[in-house]
């Protein structure tokens, strides 16, 4: 079994709960309240700037330049495509500049303190759990909802196709062979920590999808 896929069964309950929210559900059929998605952006918004710094880290951990690549080419989606994407739907959803200046709500600042201990690890397997939990999480769902109505207003549809399509699946397919190929390497040790990181990281999402569907 892949080392990826035994981190996953691993975490089941959490991966089902994540990856099948009924968060996800109203986004992709259009019902999610609007405030709602309102607190999702601007929460989820409050991650890039430790994605970023996350992301840029695994890379330079990278074996070789091959290995660094393809993230390297991700990062660039990131900075640019999907921080646009936030940028126009805070513009036509009318989110002030107030509004997306609050306070990270608890569930984003337990998610940013996993990304920063991840970061600071420096621990390239610990790197590539937390990134794996967020982009393959991201893949599985979208996934199921990626033949959505013509209809569907941007800042629902391409939330979606931001995580579906070759280019994504792509990304998540190399950080999975990353983590597998290093796998075997490690110890006992570091992979019970990099398993915690996994299991941290699903536990995160799970938490921030519970407190983006609360909201009212």
């Amino acid at each position: 079994m892949r080392a990826t896929d035994f981190l996953k069964n691993s975490a089941q309950g959490d991966w089902d709960a994540v990856t099948d929210h009924p968060f996800c559900k109203e986004l992709a059929n259009g019902t999610l309240p609007l405030d709602k998605m309102r607190w999702y952006l601007v929460q989820d918004y409050k991650f890039i700037d430790e994605f970023v710094r996350l992301l840029a880290t695994a890379i330079a951990h990278a074996p070789t330049l091959a290995d660094g690549v393809p993230m390297a080419q991700f990062l660039g989606l990131v900075t640019s495509t999907e921080n646009t994407y936030f940028l126009r739907s805070f513009a036509a959803l009318e989110v002030s500049q107030q509004e997306q200046n609050v306070s990270a709500a608890p569930a984003t600042r337990a998610f940013q303190d996993l990304m920063t201990k991840a970061r600071t690890s420096g621990r390239y397997e610990q790197m590539l759990a937390v990134l794996i939990v967020a982009e393959w999480s991201y893949l599985t769902w979208a996934n199921r909802y990626k033949t959505y109505s013509a209809d569907l207003p941007f800042w629902y549809s391409e939330w979606i196709d931001l995580h579906t399509g070759e280019g994504f699946e792509n990304v998540v397919a190399h950080l999975r062979n990353q983590l597998d190929d290093v796998w075997e390497r490690l110890d006992d040790h570091q992979q019970s920590k990099a398993a915690t990181m996994f299991q941290g990281a699903l536990s995160c999402e799970r938490a921030f999808f519970d407190a983006a569907f609360a909201n009212k």
